[in-house]
């Protein structure tokens, strides 16, 4: 246990990373295709045509929420908080879905599989994606927010 930080889970951290990686380059390596969420989602939803097999885009889409389930099943729940409205998460996700296509990919593409490829695109993207969580961190917490 880390003592700046109580709540941390080091071995779970591990083991979720290595289950990213592991599903990253099984869709990279025997599909060619790149294991970006918002990629997927687009793919699955019909936004787009183009990507990896709509079947298989389906299959990885409702695996994430599948694989919660199973993980808080198996563990007796997972704690989750939500703000009283739901109106921040759907500002929020509309800005996360417009950033998205604004970047040409979301963290996950970008974070993982572009930065595995070292992908100059990629790691441009990551380093703007970290800076503007470090600035937002520091600004809520200098606003008393966090």
């Amino acid at each position: 246990m880390i003592a700046a930080y109580p709540n941390a889970m080091p071995l779970q951290g591990l083991a979720g990373g290595l289950l990213i990686g592991l599903a990253a380059a099984v869709m990279l390596l025997g599909l060619g295709r790149i294991a970006g969420v918002s990629g997927l989602a687009a793919r699955a939803t019909g936004i787009t045509g183009a990507g990896a097999p709509r079947g298989v885009a389906i299959a990885f889409v409702l695996g994430l929420p599948l694989g919660a389930l199973i993980i808080a099943l198996m563990t007796g729940g997972i704690e989750a908080r939500f703000p009283p409205s739901i109106w921040p998460l759907v500002i929020g996700g509309l800005l996360v879905g417009f950033g998205t296509r604004l970047g040409s990919g979301c963290t996950s593409g970008h974070g993982v599989c572009g930065l595995s490829r070292l992908s100059p695109r990629s790691m441009l993207a990551t380093a703007l994606f970290m800076a503007s969580g470090f600035a937002t961190v520091g600004l809520l917490r200098a606003g008393g927010l966090l």
